[in-house]
């Protein structure tokens, strides 16, 4: 079988749960990196053994962070990247499809689109998850962010890739289920609450941010202090989250408390 000539980049830190399950179906794409950071349990050997190439990231607190970093001193064998986690799963349509309209040459990138399982649960409704994570090394990266003195995450979570020329979609979606459990959830999006607390009080200083239409219209509603309930209005009702049963709810409630912790750290850092 030929191999799809896109290099997949898969970023990582103590994901043995989840790896297998993600390597596992990127056997059609020709170059498989994973990226680590330090991991204490068995991620790296998981890698090797499943015949991905292995790259040790150690952040110093400066730009780049850990995909940009990829892009630019992995040796990358193709000009088109994928980028995943480890808890993103890719299927057969998916990557059929990907192979399809990576060859159209009018496009640069391609947003991705999630399917979501949350407490071991599809689920059906809420609002879509979805990221430009696939596009040529030579036109695109990841967004610069001046936060040398605050930042303590060393990849790129919420910034969002900078495309040259034109994006297209890929309707097969991806699926989106960590394996890990609701605590590992819970502390993941409070590291991230902090991240985007300052994040926003640094766009209040920045008059040249570069930011899609969502992140204006959140950080729009975090000015008014309304995002934790229109959010859980929108997702839950608006969106028919009761629909999914009570891991709808779960998440909706979640999803608004993550919006809650930002305006709350924002007031307190505003306060120090």
């Amino acid at each position: 079988m030929n191999k799809i000539p896109i290099t997949v980049i898969v970023s990582v830190k103590n994901e043995a749960l989840n790896l297998p399950s993600c390597l596992d179906k990127l056997k059609r794409f020709d170059q498989i990196i994973v990226v680590d950071s330090g991991s204490t349990d068995d991620t790296t050997i998981i890698a090797a053994a499943m015949g991905a190439e292995v790259l040790q990231f150690q952040w110093n607190g400066k730009f780049p962070k850990k995909r940009n970093w990829a892009l630019q001193n992995a040796n990358l064998r193709h000009e088109w990247i994928l980028f995943l986690d480890a808890d993103e799963f890719v299927t057969e349509e998916f990557v059929n499809e990907v192979a399809t309209k990576t060859l159209d040459p009018n496009y640069n990138g391609f947003t991705i689109q999630f399917e979501n399982y949350f407490m071991g649960r599809k689920l059906k409704y809420g609002y879509g998850f979805q990221k430009s994570a696939l596009f040529k090394k030579s036109k695109g990266a990841y967004e610069k962010i001046d936060e040398d003195l605050w930042s303590h995450l060393d990849m790129e979570v919420h910034e969002h890739p900078i495309i040259e020329g034109k994006v297209g979609v890929i309707k097969a979606k991806v699926v989106h289920k960590d394996f890990k459990n609701l605590e590992h959830y819970i502390d993941k999006h409070n590291a991230y609450s902090t991240w985007e607390a300052k994040r926003f009080l640094q766009l209040k200083e920045s008059k040249n941010a570069h930011l899609s239409l969502n992140q204006k219209i959140k950080y729009g509603l975090l000015n008014t202090g309304l995002l934790p309930m229109v959010y859980f209005v929108g997702a839950y009702f608006f969106k028919l989250g009761f629909l999914d049963g009570k891991q709808g709810f779960y998440l909706a409630r979640f999803k608004a408390h993550y919006f809650f912790q930002i305006q709350t750290k924002v007031g307190s850092l505003k306060a120090r």
